[in-house]
């Protein structure tokens, strides 16, 4: 029986031709196809800068970082993400406020935000749910009001555009993280990339990327560095920046498939679903509906080779955040929302056909 995951990686010859190149170079890492790859994604996105790291998770750790977030700060994110878009400032040190989604799209809600704004807030982490950017204009202005950095995080929407600008930009931010997991729009095996338009953060970002070393001066071309901060190794190797800028060349044929995929889904499946704001053209990473009696459903639909996903429990509801006070019902809007989502397969390779029985095997687990 033919199986199908929520998600999966596009591979073909012209990837698997520029990884064997880098394999046979004089570079496996910090060699010249990571710069190559940092500066497609500025050609791509529009950003003046971008450093390419180990995964998103290391790239919002190191932005947060860059913005000197530490102890006594709190950083405002959604309990509808990963772990990693509330873990970063944590890994600085700083606390954690949730702001509640919108039903109809699971990204934060901008008055939701503005509530829990305080003396103590110091950086806005927007989650672009699922590929479609959150609202980054009204957020803009809200940081710009209390005066607060704001860090995209777009793991899930490399391709996407916000009012006719690539996310990414960092038009409406201090920095965007973007994600390279196999799973994600595109691929670099394991990876991240953070753009900015801000030199000093751009620099701040290569120190701690690797090791907190700088090499000024007449040190570039001798064995010379110095550390002025605790950095991590958080590189990306030249094989994954080698796979990337393949990757990234086919992105916008991703994006048109993806987009054909979620217009097929909406006109033949009938389940609820999330909803694309007019701002928006989004590459979605994902495809959630919502359904009753889930579990049942996620065990039905394995039995019919649909290998599905929930994303995601809230971040809050997590024994270690229950430990720092949060609690359930506390965002009823991400706990609604949680209890009946589940995403469908989304990848550009499924045919017609796949979706064809796809929904077939929807409707059939639904009667």
């Amino acid at each position: 029986m033919k199986s199908y995951n929520y998600g999966k990686q596009y591979l073909d010859e012209e990837d698997y031709q520029a990884v064997l190149e880098v394999l046979k170079s004089d570079f496996l890492t910090c060699g010249p196809k990571v710069k190559e790859f940092e500066q497609a994604l500025c050609n791509y996105t529009g950003a003046k800068y971008c450093v390419a790291v180990s995964n998103a998770t290391a790239g919002l750790h190191l932005a947060m970082l860059s913005l000197g977030i530490g102890a006594g700060d709190e950083a405002i994110t959604s309990p509808i993400t990963f772990l990693s878009s509330a873990n970063c400032a944590r890994f600085a040190g700083a606390d954690v406020v949730f702001a509640d989604i919108e039903s109809d799209t699971a990204n934060i809600d901008v008055q939701e935000i503005e509530k829990r704004i305080t003396d103590k807030t110091k950086v806005l982490i927007p989650v672009h749910f699922a590929g479609q950017s959150c609202d980054m204009e009204k957020i803009r202005a809200l940081a710009q009001k209390h005066n607060l950095f704001i860090v995209e995080d777009a793991a899930h929407a490399i391709g996407s555009d916000y009012k006719n600008t690539k996310v990414g930009s960092c038009r409406f931010s201090d920095m965007t993280v973007f994600s390279f997991h196999p799973v994600k729009n595109m691929t670099t095996g394991e990876g991240g990339a953070v753009t900015t338009n801000n030199e000093e953060l751009y620099e701040k970002l290569l120190a701690f990327r690797s090791h907190g070393m700088h090499k000024t001066g007449e040190m570039q071309n001798t064995w010379e560095y110095e550390m002025h901060e605790l950095g991590y190794n958080s590189r990306m190797t030249d094989i994954q920046a080698a796979l990337g800028i393949s990757q990234l060349k086919k992105l916008e044929r991703f994006k048109t498939r993806r987009r054909e995929i979620v217009d097929f889904y909406n006109k033949n499946l009938g389940l609820p679903h999330l909803f694309e704001k007019e701002f928006s053209n989004a590459c979605f990473h994902l495809y959630p509906v919502l359904v009753e009696n889930r579990k049942e459903f996620y065990f039905k639909a394995k039995e019919k080779g649909l290998n599905l996903q929930v994303h995601y429990i809230p971040v809050h509801l997590q024994p270690y955040y229950r430990k720092l006070g949060y609690k359930a019902g506390d965002y009823p809007k991400a706990e609604a929302y949680y209890e009946k989502c589940i995403s469908l397969p989304l990848y550009p390779i499924l045919t017609d056909s796949d979706l064809t029985f796809i929904i077939k095997a929807v409707k059939e687990i639904l009667q």
